[in-house]
């Protein structure tokens, strides 16, 4: 008998609902390691919704990164927001002293973090594994000019950032727009170029990763047009070129506020408003197709009867999309400064407060275990310290 005669003999093969209910009880790092190690249970760990619910959101809070579940399915406001885990950045080796650094901004591709720090540096770190963080100084620094964006090419699997700065607001007029690429292979920063055609104005610079890439909603300026165009740009990391893609239905009969991702999916998403802003929308894409064309359905429809009801619409604000339960999540401050969580359907509206953390940005974040590439010289690595909660 052959070793691999003599392994399969020895494996017992459980059913799918025993496995489950095995690995419905095991932590993150493990359910993504369990991931990794076999395409079978790759795929029921992605089907079953039980296993999907172990996504956690990543919340930017009072300058720190808290990871927190969301139960959409609870009845009452208890657990429905349970803070897991609070990271910081406590003397890391670029830093000039001992004490916290706080994180400015946080942006997510495949469970990886890029946090941007309030000393301008740059952090990648894997909140599932622990991995040691990589710290990276940007080649030019321009504060709240800056842009950045997290994603990698499908080509080699190669992350990377892009920087991209703007000399203006780039609100209603064109301005100089550069942008810039660091490869971690080569632990190197590369100018790549300029436009003046277009602009990512400052409450949609945040942009949203999908599949690798990064998507922004924009504005398009043209000399026989009074004012700009709205329309959706992406990043390719593959070919390293914004292209365009389609949005959804007509676009003059909407106004476009946010992009997010769905909770387990991440699939793209858009935030609609139309009818002096009282009626709500959230698009999904569902297909990216080769000439720049892209397929929306409509995930959700939400009538109001007064601006005032449920939330102020901000462009840029955070919401995330849950598809199984047709809602959207959205963190705010009321009138009474308090940290509220709104849950938004075609037919259910709760309001929950959040006692754990103030005003959060939020991002959906898959468990992963990817490694981020080593160059020949790295910048600096150290062990990132996590606060856990119980």
């Amino acid at each position: 008998m052959t070793k691999k005669e003599e392994k399969r003999r020895n494996t017992i093969d459980l059913p799918d609902d025993l496995l489950v209910e095995i690995l419905s009880r095991v932590p993150d790092a493990s359910l993504a390691r369990f991931r990794s190690s076999s395409k079978g249970w790759n795929s029921l760990i992605k089907k079953e919704g039980r296993l999907a619910m172990k996504s956690l959101v990543a919340m930017l809070t009072d300058d720190r990164v808290y990871f927190a579940r969301l139960d959409l399915h609870s009845t009452t406001d208890v657990n429905v927001v349970k803070v897991i885990s609070q990271f910081s950045l406590n003397g890391y080796p670029l830093s000039n002293c001992s004490e916290e650094v706080y994180i400015h901004d946080v942006f997510h591709c495949d469970g990886l973090l890029l946090c941007t720090t309030t000393d301008e540096k740059l952090v990648v770190w894997n909140p599932c594994s622990g991995e040691t963080s990589r710290i990276i100084k940007p080649l030019n620094s321009k504060r709240r000019s800056d842009t950045y964006a997290f994603g990698k090419s499908s080509c080699n699997n190669e992350y990377k950032i892009l920087r991209v700065y703007h000399s203006g607001d780039g609100w209603m007029s064109p301005c100089l727009v550069k942008y810039e690429i660091y490869d971690f292979t080569s632990n190197s920063w590369r100018v790549l170029g300029e436009a003046r055609g277009w602009t990512l104005p400052g409450p949609w610079r945040r942009g949203t990763s999908v599949d690798g890439n990064t998507y922004w909603l924009s504005f398009d300026f043209s000399q026989d047009r009074q004012r700009p165009k709205n329309t959706l740009r992406y990043f390719d990391y593959s070919t390293e070129r914004f292209g365009l893609v389609s949005l959804p239905g007509d676009p003059l009969s909407y106004h476009p506020f946010v992009l997010s991702v769905t909770r387990e999916e991440q699939k793209l998403c858009l935030l609609t408003s139309c009818d002096k802003l009282l009626h709500i929308a959230v698009w999904m894409a569902t297909k990216i197709i080769g000439t720049g064309d892209m397929s929306w359905s409509k995930l959700l429809t939400v009538k109001r009867t007064s601006s005032d009801q449920f939330f102020k619409l901000c462009k840029g604000m955070s919401f995330l999309a849950d598809r199984e339960n047709k809602v959207i999540v959205h963190p705010i401050k009321d009138m009474n400064c308090s940290n509220l969580l709104h849950i938004v359907g075609e037919d259910k509206y709760r309001k929950v407060k959040l006692c754990a953390v103030g005003y959060a940005r939020s991002a959906s974040c898959a468990p992963t275990l990817v490694q981020i590439q080593q160059g020949s010289s790295g910048v600096g690595t150290w062990k990132a310290p996590i606060t856990k909660f119980s």
